[in-house]
C-alpha cells in the first residue's frame, strides 16, 4: 500500500495515447487509465475527510525511470513522460517543479500538466543517463503537497558508432614455412555504443583483403597463418584488411576497418648455391705470401645469420699452397695465397671449395645437404722477374803480386723466365771507388785492374749487377768478397843497429846478444867486439 501523498511518475501521454516506443524497454502495463484513476479519486474524496485510517486505493505504476532517445533529431522537443500526483484535481492548483541534472538546460517540464520534455538533442556516449528530483507544490503558497522524489532518464542508446581500432595500422611478423594456424597477432575494435542493449555494440572481425593467406576470428580479432609453406623468398610483405561491423555482422551494421601489414621473417630453408661450378682465376707468379688472390661467392637466398656461409678447400691439389676465408660483409670466399709461387715450377693448380652454412635448421636438412661444391682452378702467371744468380754470394783468393788483367773468379746470372732474355753485368762502382777490378759484361768474369797490396787493402767487397738485356729496368745483385793473399817479397830485417861484445875466452855456442830481424828492404851490420875475459 503506498502512502496517501505520493508523487506518481508515469509516462501519462504514452499510456494515455497509445504511442509507447519500441525504443523504449517493454513495460508492464498501468493498473488502470487516466478515468479509471480520476474515478479513484472521486471516490475516495469523502473517504479522505471522513477516515482518518483512510485505505488508498491502489493506483496505477509507479515510475522511477524514464527514457529518452538519443540522437533525437526532431523539429519539436522530445517527449520525455509526465510527473503527477493524485492531490492534482486538474484545477490547476499544483505546479510541478524539476531540479538536479539538466533541469531547465536540457530537460524542461509544465509546471501545470507535469509533461517532460528534452529541449535538444543527447548523446548517450557523452552521458548516459540524468538524475533528477521532482516535486509537487502547492501553486498558491509553494507548499510542498509531498515529499520530493528522485527520478532517472535514461538515454536509449542507438547504433551511432562505428567499430574503431584504435591501435591501427598493426605491424606483425610470422616465420616463413609456418603450419596453418600459426598465430599472427590480434587486432581490436571497439564500439562506443551500449554493449547491454541489443547488438549495437557486438562487433565480428572478417578480413575483406588477405585471402587465402591469411585468417581472423571472427569473434576474438587473433589473426593465424591460412595456408602452409608460405615462402619468404617468394613473397615476404603481406597486406591484410581487417573489417569489425556492430550490429553482429548483419546488414544494416556499421563497421570501421584496419591495416595490418604482415612480414614473414626468414628461417634457415635455404642452402648457399655457386652461381657456377667452375673458377677460373688467374694469379701473378709474384703475389705475396698472405695477399688476396681471388674471390668465389655462394649465394644464400636467406637473409641475416642463416645466410652466413663458410667456405673450406677440399683436401687436395691446392690445399697447401692456398686458404680460403669468409668476407662478413659480403659473404664471398677469399682465396689468401700461403705459400710463393713459381711459374717455372707449376703453371697450374686445380681443387675443389665447399660452401655450407654456418647455422642449420634440423626442420629442412630432409630438404638435402645444405652446402655446394666448385671447381677452382688458377693459373699462375708468369712475371718478368730480375735474373737469378747461381749463388747467393761469392768469394774469390787473389795473390796481391797478380798482374793487372788476371781473371781471379766469375759469376753467372740467368733469366728463369720464358722470354729467356741475354743477362749483362756490371760492377756497381760505389763498391769499387778506386776501379781495382773489372767485369766482363758477357761472360761475368771479374779480373784485376791493378796490382793489389795486401799490406794496404787484405779485403776487397765489390757488388756485382745483373740486368736482362731486353728489360734494363730489371735487375738483381749479388755480394763478391775477393781476399787478397799474401806473397813472401820481404827479407828479414833488425828492428835496430845492434852492438854486442863477446869474451876473448867465449865459448863455441855461447850466446853473445839477441837481433831481432824486420822484414825490411835492406840489411843490418852487426858489430862484435871481443873483451878481455
Amino acid at each position: 500500500m503506498l502512502t496517501r501523498n505520493c508523487l506518481l511518475l508515469f509516462l501519462w501521454g504514452l499510456v494515455n495515447e497509445g504511442s509507447v516506443s519500441s525504443l523504449r524497454p517493454p513495460s508492464p502495463p498501468l493498473g488502470r487509465s487516466r478515468t479509471g484513476r480520476e474515478h479513484a479519486r472521486s471516490s475516495a474524496g469523502p473517504m479522505r475527510n471522513g477516515a482518518a485510517g483512510f485505505q488508498r486505493v491502489k493506483r496505477g505504476w509507479v515510475w522511477n525511470q524514464f527514457f529518452v532517445l538519443e540522437e533525437y533529431m526532431g523539429s519539436d522537443p522530445q517527449y520525455v513522460g509526465k510527473l503527477h500526483t493524485d492531490l492534482d484535481r486538474g484545477d490547476s492548483a499544483v505546479k510541478y517543479t524539476l531540479s538536479g541534472e539538466g533541469a531547465g538546460s536540457i530537460f524542461t517540464i509544465d509546471q501545470t500538466t507535469g509533461d517532460i520534455h528534452a529541449l535538444r538533442s543527447l548523446d548517450r556516449e557523452e552521458k548516459p543517463y540524468y538524475t533528477l528530483r521532482a516535486q509537487a507544490v502547492d501553486i498558491d503558497t509553494n507548499r510542498p503537497l509531498e515529499p520530493e522524489s528522485e527520478f532517472v532518464i535514461k538515454v536509449q542508446d542507438i547504433n551511432d558508432n562505428e567499430p574503431k581500432f584504435l591501435e591501427g595500422p598493426y605491424m606483425a611478423s610470422v616465420p616463413e614455412m609456418s603450419p596453418v594456424g600459426t598465430y599472427v597477432t590480434q587486432v581490436t575494435a571497439t564500439d562506443a555504443d551500449d554493449p547491454t542493449y541489443g547488438n549495437s555494440a557486438r562487433v565480428v572481425y572478417s578480413i575483406l583483403h588477405g585471402q587465402p593467406y591469411f585468417s581472423v576470428d571472427p569473434k576474438t580479432g587473433v589473426i593465424k597463418t591460412a595456408l602452409p609453406n608460405m615462402d619468404r623468398e617468394v613473397k615476404e610483405q603481406y597486406q591484410v584488411l581487417i573489417q569489425a561491423k556492430d550490429m553482429g555482422g548483419q546488414l544494416g551494421g556499421l563497421a570501421g576497418t584496419t591495416t595490418v601489414n604482415i612480414s614473414l621473417s626468414d628461417v634457415n630453408d635455404n642452402p648457399p648455391r655457386f652461381s657456377k661450378s667452375f673458377f677460373h682465376l688467374r694469379v701473378p707468379e709474384s703475389s705475396a705470401v698472405g695477399s688476396a688472390v681471388g674471390r668465389i661467392k655462394a649465394h644464400d637466398l636467406d637473409i641475416g645469420k642463416n645466410a652466413e656461409v663458410e667456405y673450406t678447400i677440399v683436401p687436395g691439389d691446392g690445399g697447401a699452397m692456398f686458404d680460403i676465408t669468409t668476407n662478413e660483409h659480403n659473404q664471398e670466399g677469399i682465396l689468401i695465397l700461403k705459400r710463393p709461387l713459381d711459374y717455372e715450377t707449376k703453371k697450374a693448380y686445380t681443387f675443389k671449395v665447399d660452401a655450407s652454412n654456418a647455422h642449420l635448421d634440423p626442420r629442412f636438412q630432409s630438404f638435402g645437404a645444405f652446402k655446394d661444391t666448385a671447381t677452382v682452378k688458377i693459373n699462375v702467371l708468369d712475371v718478368d722477374e730480375p735474373p737469378v744468380f747461381n749463388k747467393p754470394s761469392y768469394v774469390m783468393d787473389v795473390y796481391e803480386d797478380t798482374p793487372a788483367g788476371t781473371i781471379i773468379g766469375a759469376v753467372t746470372a740467368q733469366d728463369l723466365d720464358a722470354s729467356s732474355s741475354p743477362v749483362r753485368y756490371s760492377i756497381d762502382w760505389k763498391s769499387d771507388l778506386d776501379s781495382y777490378f773489372d767485369i766482363d759484361p758477357v761472360e761475368g768474369t771479374i779480373s784485376t785492374n791493378e796490382l793489389l797490396d795486401r799490406e794496404s787493402i787484405a779485403q776487397h767487397n765489390i757488388s756485382i749487377v745483373a740486368t736482362k738485356l731486353n728489360s734494363p729496368v730489371l735487375t738483381s745483385r749479388v755480394a763478391v768478397t775477393v781476399h787478397v793473399l799474401d806473397i813472401n817479397e820481404f827479407p828479414p830485417e833488425l828492428a835496430s843497429p845492434y852492438e854486442t861484445f863477446v869474451c876473448e875466452n867465449a865459448k863455441v855456442g855461447q850466446v853473445c846478444s839477441a837481433v831481432n830481424l824486420l822484414p825490411a828492404s835492406s840489411c843490418v851490420d852487426i858489430h862484435c867486439m871481443i873483451s878481455d875475459g
